[in-house]
């Protein structure tokens, strides 16, 4: 049986791993099996993070939202069941980026709602 020399494609399943784990500390972004395992890792883990980032978007725009109307005397969950209520298509995003960008027009919303 003839030899298999495998060089180019072991060469090349180690320089993608590798270019994967650049930027990672000590021997991590180095050494092919400690990268091999630091990369799946950070894979896991930025899948996770895809997930989290929108709950952490979604509780700042409550924060946002909840701030813009204390000062009008009405709680967040109050303003959130009027808005409902009223058939008022904006959603939690829309809602925020208003009560920061545009205050006269929110607050117009708020007192048009309640």
């Amino acid at each position: 049986m003839t030899r298999v020399k495998r060089g180019n494609v072991a060469k090349k399943r180690r320089k993608r791993i590798l270019s994967l784990a650049k930027g990672f500390r000590g021997s991590h972004s180095s050494l092919f099996r400690t990268a091999k395992q630091q990369v799946f890792k950070s894979l896991k883990y930025s899948y996770v993070g895809r997930k989290l980032k929108k709950r952490y978007y979604r509780s700042i725009w409550i924060m946002r939202i909840n701030a813009a109307v204390r000062p009008l005397n009405i709680t967040y969950s109050v303003f959130m069941s009027s808005i409902k209520r009223s058939r008022i298509g904006l959603n939690r995003k829309m809602l925020s980026q208003m009560a920061i960008m545009d205050i006269q027009g929110f607050n117009i919303l708020v007192k048009q709602v309640i």
